[in-house]
């Protein structure tokens, strides 16, 4: 009778434990869809910040470019540490550049105002096929803006009532003495401008 006993408590046990197999695969199963999903949206926005970046970075240098064509003009350059360029071109090509070297493209792009740039981006590949319907033609999105702040502040001749002081420029704690007669140790795009993502 004992035997035969056990023997209906391990019949009635395997149902419950196959049952519970079952439930743990099932969230096994849940969870890496979970994880395939978090990693594709991770993989977006590290697209679309790379891409933001890059517009940002692609203007920063172009304002920097301007402002040594002009470097003779110092009234000029107020407007441009303002981000007011005289024809800027479009910087749109340099985030699509970087988003596709993160399996990215890029739906919508373009500037934030003044001194930012707004990205917005797709992955290339899907989701995957998961446990959740509809997945595996499910591509993430994500945005960000980069900012392009000025780092200096331009000393103008005439400023303190000497007018035959050559302009200076200070950046971040460094002054730049601007000899109009030499010209070969002037600052680079970076030490300008900086440029860094969006808080928030």
């Amino acid at each position: 009778m004992t035997r035969n006993f056990r023997r209906g408590d391990a019949g009635q046990a395997f149902p419950i434990y196959i049952t519970v197999v079952a439930g743990l695969l099932f969230l096994a199963l849940a969870y890496l869809a979970v994880g395939q999903a978090a990693t594709n949206r991770n993989g977006a926005q590290t697209a679309a910040d790379a891409a933001a970046l890059a517009a940002a970075q692609e203007v920063r240098d172009q304002l920097a470019g301007e402002w040594e064509d002009n470097i003779l003009d110092p009234a000029s350059w107020e407007r441009i540490f303002d981000g007011l360029g005289a024809g800027l071109n479009d910087a749109c090509w340099r985030a699509a550049q970087l988003a596709s070297q993160n399996d990215a493209h890029v739906d919508d792009c373009g500037p934030d105002g003044v001194l930012a740039y707004r990205v917005e981006v797709t992955t290339d590949d899907p989701v995957g096929e998961s446990l959740v319907p509809g997945t595996e033609n499910k591509h993430a999105r994500a945005s960000a803006v980069a900012v392009i702040e000025p780092n200096c502040e331009p000393r103008l001749p005439g400023e303190h009532g000497k007018d035959d002081v050559p302009p200076k420029l200070a950046c971040e704690g460094q002054e730049w003495d601007l000899d109009p007669e030499d010209l070969s140790d002037l600052p680079e795009p970076q030490d300008l401008f900086d440029v860094h993502l969006a808080d928030g």
